[in-house]
């Protein structure tokens, strides 16, 4: 995480494009999973096996690497992690969430295949 965090580019950019169409089609998809996720857990993006990425969620502590998933990106949606700002407002967290994503280093753990 890092204020500001930017937007992705070069490769991951283009793989997230490859897998959900369009950046907005891959925030549309992670806060689904984020929103969906019933109770405490986390929304995770991971390198795919059939597209170049997924986003999977897991409940409480489980995490894709359980699952043989590298993971790139993890929303955790545990009620500890927004309540103090946002209450009950999961989507408005997983929402301002997207405003600190590091994607310099999600692009460097991507591109450590």
């Amino acid at each position: 995480m890092k204020k500001d965090g930017g937007a992705p580019k070069g490769e991951l950019l283009k793989a997230i494009e490859a897998s959900f169409g369009t950046m907005d089609g891959f925030k549309k998809e992670f806060v689904a999973a984020a929103l969906g996720q019933f109770g405490s857990g986390w929304a995770w993006l991971v390198k795919g096996k059939e597209k170049p990425l997924a986003i999977v969620k897991t409940p409480n502590q489980d995490n894709p690497v359980m699952d043989g998933h590298t993971v790139l990106l993890g929303c955790d949606v545990w009620e500890h992690a927004y309540y103090l700002r946002y209450q009950n407002k999961r989507a408005d967290y997983v929402n301002a969430w997207f405003n600190v994503v590091n994607w310099d280093f999600v692009s460097e753990l991507y591109a450590a295949k």
